[in-house]
């Protein structure tokens, strides 16, 4: 018998059978071995069955050759039932756990705020009475503002109207007064207009004063040229 720390090896005369039929086995590690295994000849390689997963090109086994699985008949209205009891279980479990977790929640609030919270309440209500008195004097400061821009923006928008009344009413006056102007200048004109009253005497002073108007002037409008009138 040999001793070794993780092998315990324990053999008896080869080729005899114990007392119930069996070949002599070899201890290894807790594996029992053929003995006849073990003494083979050294060219022959050793290997151990193990019993695990098929791997993926495993054919199929002969046992299992043609087997058909038919999964296990489901009752519906059993189906029914289940679905609707475990969808109350998974509602009445969330509905649980919610609760639990603002009972913590709830609690290590307390814990950790506890005897601040009627003063920190306290102090919130007083800060927002504050501020909405504030924001009143505001509102009302802002609405003076308000109406003050809004009444200057009234009387500059009359003040405008006015003024531009004003202003239509001086350029009537002097379309007026150049039109009079125009009708005075018209008049001092009609006393030169040859009618049939004075068309002779224009005959008789057109040929006592004879006017040359053949002639050619240069840039600032001097008589340069004149022809003899005959």
């Amino acid at each position: 018998m040999d001793k070794h720390p993780q092998m315990a090896i324990v053999i008896t005369s080869c080729g005899q059978r114990t007392q119930n039929g069996r070949r002599l086995m070899l201890v290894i590690s807790g594996r029992s071995v053929q003995v006849a295994r073990l003494l083979k000849p050294r060219s022959a390689v050793l290997v151990e069955a193990v019993r695990g997963r098929k791997s993926r090109t495993d054919p199929v086994a002969k046992s299992k050759q043609g087997r058909i699985k038919v999964p296990p008949p489901v009752d519906p209205v059993e189906m029914v039932v289940l679905k609707e009891r475990y969808t109350e279980y998974q509602l009445i479990m969330r509905a649980l756990r919610l609760e639990f977790k603002e009972e913590m929640l709830r609690k290590r609030y307390d814990e950790e705020i506890g005897s601040m919270a009627k003063q920190r309440a306290k102090q919130e209500a007083e800060e927002h009475h504050a501020l909405m008195t504030w924001n009143k004097q505001e509102n009302l400061r802002m609405l003076k503002v308000r109406m003050i821009r809004i009444q200057k923006e009234n009387e500059e928008a009359e003040h405008k109207k006015l003024e531009a009344a004003i202003e239509r009413e001086r350029e009537q006056q002097e379309f007026i007064r150049e039109k009079e102007r125009e009708i005075m200048q018209l008049q001092e004109d009609a006393k030169n207009f040859i009618t049939l009253e004075n068309l002779d005497q224009r005959i008789e002073e057109a040929l006592d004063n004879p006017k040359n108007y053949n002639f050619a002037i240069d840039k600032e409008g001097r008589v340069v040229k004149q022809t003899v009138l005959q």
